[in-house]
């Protein structure tokens, strides 16, 4: 018996064949091999064409059937990890109206804090735990406002999990997890946000039917079963955005638990039980995996925009023909502190924990006789690592004190010099695991599908590969506190 993975991610798409009773990963597949485009029609606007997604998804899942048939003839569940706050749009032939506007879109910001102030702000954090910001209703504002022609088209509104699901079942179905990363779910009176969709003068229609997280979001259909190898009929049982089902995979699912991703964004993921919202909405609050209405368990999510996008910009200037791998131990031939060099990692749109502000990108302090390449990238690294810290102190000013955070082995995770800052720097240790999204998906489905008994035997082998304790944490102090002191200084600029 076996469990398909997918996880949507930006860069591209990975799908993953797990063993169910053993938790075994079979085989994995990944496309593109190249990260993915990011369409920016205009400064700070982020685009992907949906239909690119399930192109993606298709292509990645014939790599894995055709690996091992057997195993795929026995699949006995989908499970779907998506990129979060993604708007998509569908007629009422379930085809794409426009490219969704993406995570680190900022085009509507702007409406996102009218409708605070429209609504109220303490009705916006009592009962939404957030601004509306630039999250999925903003967006769908914005082309209510700006694309009336798409607008009168709309059939649906959708989270880009829910449409790749819809593509392969013909189902079009969300979640109150789903709804509350756009903004949409009243917590506070359990139901949509009525007040978001009369200050946006949205339709409820648009919204898909709402089913719990872990049930069935449909069935593959036949023509499209053929077409990737796979047995038709098999239930679709789970969908989560990145960051949940990120958490999910590392078994982050009681009060006071922490996970750690540092991929194209970077994320602090800390799950709480009391619904409260940081008052300027820098970190956000959304219904976790296993959120019910009796047993209300949210997830409080810090996001940087700017991680791996940022290293991949360093990449490409100074080392392009370098491997991460060599970069990474390229960097820990530089010094604790870069040799001086100071980088604000802020350049891919609007940062929620900077209130919503735009700094942009900033290498500092170079000296043209001392500073190499080494020294860039760990600088890169330990400004990617202080934000990290700088989010790790808005989220402790709201209550949540991680004694440990967990977080896969993956992306900049790998660098030891990276891992090491983080660590040093918020003071923290971390547990790292052997994790991967397309993973958690399928053993998601798998309780979606009632094969584990309870969320805990889904992860009864999952244990940590090594943890890291601080060593530097005194060094490192004085050091991020200078690297404050200059991001106080642009965040006045800007004001």
């Amino acid at each position: 018996m076996y469990l398909l993975g997918i996880d949507v991610g930006t860069s591209s798409i990975k799908v993953a064949l797990v063993e169910a009773d053993t938790q075994k990963v079979i085989c994995t597949a990944q496309y593109p091999e190249n990260e993915a485009e990011i369409i920016s029609l205009k400064p700070e606007w982020a685009e992907q064409d949906p239909n690119n997604w399930w192109h993606d998804v298709q292509k990645a899942i014939i790599k894995v059937t055709s690996q091992n048939r057997a195993a795929a003839a026995a699949i006995k569940a989908i499970g779907i990890a998506y990129q979060m706050h993604g708007l998509v749009l569908v007629d009422k032939n379930q085809q794409a109206l426009r490219n969704s506007i993406i995570w680190c879109d900022s085009r509507a910001v702007d409406l996102g804090n009218k409708a605070f102030e429209d609504i109220g702000r303490e009705k916006c954090l009592s009962n939404l735990l957030n601004s509306p910001g630039n999250f999925t209703a903003s967006k769908l504002a914005w082309v209510k406002q700006n694309e009336p022609h798409v607008y009168g088209q709309i059939y649906k509104m959708m989270l880009p999990g829910d449409f790749i699901a819809m593509k392969l079942t013909g189902q079009v179905t969300t979640t109150v997890s789903a709804l509350s990363e756009g903004i949409l779910w009243d917590f506070k009176n359990k139901t949509t946000a009525a007040d978001v969709i009369k200050c946006y003068d949205l339709e409820t229609a648009h919204i898909p039917e709402l089913v719990p997280l872990f049930s069935e979001h449909g069935r593959l259909n036949s023509d499209v079963a053929v077409k990737l190898g796979l047995p038709a009929n098999i239930p679709v049982t789970y969908k989560a955005g990145d960051q949940l089902n990120n958490a999910l995979s590392l078994n982050v699912m009681r009060p006071g638990e922490v996970a750690a991703t540092a991929g194209t964004s970077g994320v602090i993921y800390g799950v709480s039980d009391q619904l409260k919202a940081d008052k300027l909405s820098r970190v956000n609050t959304f219904a976790h995996v296993n959120y019910s209405k009796e047993k209300e368990y949210t997830g409080v999510l810090l996001c940087i925009n700017g991680v791996g996008s940022m290293y991949r910009w360093a990449k490409q200037q100074w080392a392009p023909n370098l491997t991460y791998q060599e970069i990474n131990q390229l960097s820990s031939t530089s010094l604790v502190g870069s040799n001086g060099l100071k980088v604000l990692p802020f350049g891919n749109g609007a940062e929620r924990m900077l209130n919503n502000k735009h700094t942009g990108a900033q290498l500092l302090n170079i000296s043209l006789n001392t500073n190499n390449s080494a020294d860039v990238f760990r600088a890169v690294q330990e400004g990617i690592a202080f934000s990290f810290r700088y989010g790790l102190d808005i989220m402790r000013s709201n209550g949540l004190h991680p004694n440990v955070i967990r977080a896969g082995l993956a992306n900049l995770f790998l660098s030891e010099t990276f891992v090491q800052t983080f660590v040093d720097v918020t003071q923290t240790p971390v547990e790292l695991f052997y994790n991967d999204g397309s993973v958690g998906a399928a053993l998601g489905a798998g309780i979606g599908a009632k094969i584990y008994n309870n969320e805990q035997e889904a992860f009864n082998n999952l244990k940590p590969i090594k943890t890291v304790l601080p060593k530097n944490s005194d060094t490192y102090e004085s050091i991020y506190q200078e690297w404050m002191q200059i991001l106080t200084h642009k965040l006045n600029e800007s004001n």
